[in-house]
């Protein structure tokens, strides 16, 4: 069972609580992204139980009439394990996601995913005519060369800043730096993208700029956010007519994924000990 102030992160330890929190998400006009929480994993079997997982909760998702789709890692559904495991795996989700018309996303790992995730991406966002997306990371040098090769393919992308802790040989380290390359970026896709930018940030900076720079050039666009953080934020925008997405973690192994959302920044960190000391 969840303690209390990990439920502000993690909608719950099965698809139920999160399906239900996805409804209550709907309520207030934001959709969800729904991510069974495991990564990493050495063996088929896990990567195969998850996998069947997902084709499950798509399903479901559908049975419920829910505004949602799915967000996957690709080291949870085989990579580790080897590219027959993924490649069989991740073609069994989008399958899946086909059938009940639902959106896949593909998320990014480290920078040691990042040619076979978007490989994987372009065979299946040619497959779907663009159902499903993938994430990118500011924080990679490389990523500006990356925007020029997904710019021509059917999907969506997800623009964030990078919480990995990458060598500075290949990753801008330094805030102010990463903030730099997410600008130019975003205006690079928001300029080249046909099929519309999902902007991954809880930066009021970056959020602002992704409306100037849809009223600039009609680009359409939608905000994502991590349940747990901003979510007056979220529901804020909705309420503008922004499409606003809240990315949500389910499952039991949520310790670790909540462990590292409080590491990650001060501001949760602090809210979680106010969460605690006041309960």
């Amino acid at each position: 069972m969840l303690p209390p102030i990990a439920s502000d992160f993690v909608a719950g330890e099965d698809a139920d609580a999160a399906i239900e929190h996805i409804r209550s998400c709907n309520a207030d006009g934001v959709g969800g992204i729904l991510n069974l929480l495991g990564e990493h994993y050495d063996h088929r079997a896990p990567a195969d139980a998850d996998t069947r997982a997902y084709r499950e909760l798509i399903r479901r998702m559908d049975d419920a009439g829910v505004d949602g789709c799915i967000s996957v890692k690709p080291s949870q559904i085989g990579l580790d394990v080897g590219a027959d495991a993924f490649e069989g795996n991740l073609d069994s989700i989008v399958e899946a996601a086909r059938t009940h018309d639902r959106f896949v996303w593909i998320d990014m790992e480290d920078h040691t995913t990042t040619d076979v995730t978007l490989d994987a991406f372009e065979k299946y966002a040619r497959a779907t005519d663009g159902g499903v997306g993938v994430c990118v990371q500011a924080n990679l040098k490389r990523t500006a060369d990356d925007l020029e090769r997904l710019a021509i393919l059917p999907g969506k992308v997800r623009l964030v800043k990078g919480a990995y802790d990458e060598p500075e040989s290949i990753a801008y380290r330094e805030k102010a730096a990463v903030d730099d390359a997410y600008r130019d970026l975003l205006g690079y896709a928001f300029r080249e993208f046909d099929g519309g930018v999902a902007v991954g940030s809880h930066d009021p900076e970056m959020v602002s700029l992704a409306a100037d720079l849809h009223a600039e050039y009609g680009t359409d666009y939608e905000i994502q956010m991590l349940m747990g953080v901003r979510e007056e934020s979220q529901r804020h925008l909705a309420a503008e007519g922004v499409r606003t997405y809240q990315y949500v973690p389910y499952g039991d192994k949520w310790f670790s994924y909540f462990y590292r959302r409080v590491r990650e920044r001060k501001s949760n960190a602090l809210f979680a000990l106010r969460a605690i000391l006041g309960r």
